[in-house]
């Protein structure tokens, strides 16, 4: 006897199958999608990977600690306002923070470059904000992020001038860098504007220089010198000190000998606040002024006991302390309070804040992560900051200027009874400079 099986079940499907065609043209349709009223908001775009932001700094000074908390702050507030939008698609930031240490004494150049190399090839960053601080190291990383197309912007440190001149030395391989904070060269016309008005108003002319042995420090003690000698002041120094000097009391000796009515610090070293303790048990008759990294943060009043009192200290970009530069200011220096329970610290604080917001912008102009496309869109910036309008030059510099209408605008402070106070430039000056009793 034959077996059916087979066939009886072939046959069964071959008429579900001619059935079903039969009757696929009486089902009912689908249901149209609803059409939503021509004034209802857009739908969310869908979240996205994170762009990841590389930032390596020297975490334990200054410029690092506060750089990072000015770009985690602002990545916090870009997330909780719903990302960033990348061609209609909603994007959170990550950030990935590494230590290069450059700002420690005898820590190789090299050393910054291997953390900025590991955020690149193992954090897999998108962006890179911050440093290396140290000019040297910052220059040769420039290079670095050329070779692996990364848009970097630089917002701690590196104040030389040499940014912009190998910019225009090797414009396409360096073209993926950019620098949101000012130079060495800008801050020392604001120096100097200031002392034209205590030559005109006090009468001063003697300077005594004391500046760190590294490179902006050095070259804008040169140039401070050249300049205030050209203008008819007398000039002992620069004098020049290593990175982590304990004692300046010989120095302060020496401008006390040379009858010098101002005190010209350039020094990024956190070491600088003795120097300024040493100067007000000495009584030294000049009135300390410059680049003065201790003098920058909040707790410099607590750490000299209160003598710290009149030293003017130059910020380099302003909202480092609490200013009116933009209707942006004090808004950043209250979250920046509320997150992190203190004012601003100085430098690199305010321009770190401002550069994740400018990469942001850039990003969503541009619609892609897109290298190329990015550093078109940076090049075009033109926005209000934190610390005025934000818009870069052709060699990738910020534009500076005294109106924060034009371009970014400092601000030099002077510590007065536990507060810094703004004495320049004159749109945001909240008291005028005060010389110390045993100068009057």
């Amino acid at each position: 006897m034959k077996k059916r099986f087979p066939v009886v079940c072939l046959s069964v499907c071959l008429m579900f199958l001619l059935l079903v065609t039969l009757l696929g043209g009486c089902a009912p349709a689908p249901a149209p999608e609803p059409v939503p009223p021509a004034d209802a908001p857009a739908a969310e775009p869908p979240a996205g990977e994170p762009i990841i932001i590389g930032s390596a700094l020297p975490i334990g000074f200054l410029y690092g600690w506060a750089a990072e908390r000015g770009i985690r702050l602002a990545a916090e507030e870009i997330n909780a306002a719903g990302g960033v939008d990348v061609g209609g698609v909603m994007r959170p930031l990550k950030v990935e923070v590494l230590d290069t240490r450059d700002l420690e004494p005898g820590v190789p150049t090299s050393d910054a470059l291997m953390a900025v190399e590991k955020l690149i090839l193992e954090r897999n960053a998108d962006f890179l904000i911050g440093g290396p601080a140290r000019s040297e190291a910052a220059l040769a990383v420039m290079d670095l992020v050329g070779r692996h197309k990364t848009p970097t912007i630089f917002t701690t440190g590196f104040l030389s001038g040499r940014f912009m001149e190998r910019m225009k030395e090797d414009y396409d391989t360096l073209k993926y860098s950019f620098r949101i904070s000012s130079t060495a060269g800008t801050m020392v016309g604001e120096m100097l504007t200031l002392f034209d008005s205590l030559q005109k108003d006090r009468g001063f002319n003697r300077v005594a220089i004391k500046v760190q042995d590294v490179a902006h420090a050095r070259g804008g003690g040169d140039i401070m010198a050249k300049q205030l000698a050209d203008r008819g002041w007398y000039v002992t120094g620069p004098e020049i000190y290593p990175t982590g000097t304990m004692d300046f009391s010989p120095g302060i000796f020496n401008a006390k000998d040379f009858g010098a009515q101002v005190l010209f610090v350039w020094m990024d070293m956190p070491e600088s606040s003795i120097l300024i303790r040493q100067w007000y048990d000495m009584q030294l008759p000049a009135i300390p002024i410059g680049f003065i990294n201790a003098a920058e943060q909040p707790g410099f009043w607590e750490a000299t006991g209160g003598k710290g009192e009149f030293t003017v200290a130059h910020l380099v970009n302003a909202g480092n302390a609490p200013s009116e530069a933009t209707p942006l200011t004090m808004d950043f220096v209250r979250a920046y309070e509320r997150k992190w329970g203190l004012e601003p610290e100085g430098y690199g604080t305010s321009s770190s804040y401002q550069a994740v917001y400018t990469l942001v912008d850039a990003i969503e102009r541009a619609g892609s992560l897109d290298p190329g496309a990015v550093v078109e869109a940076l090049k075009a910036t033109d926005m209000v900051g934190v610390y005025g309008r934000v818009r870069f030059d052709e060699q990738h510099q910020i534009i500076a200027s005294l109106d924060p209408a034009e371009g970014a605008i400092p601000q030099i402070i002077q510590w007065q009874a536990g507060r810094r106070e703004t004495v320049f430039p004159p749109a945001i000056v909240t008291s005028e400079l005060k010389l110390p009793p045993w100068m009057q």
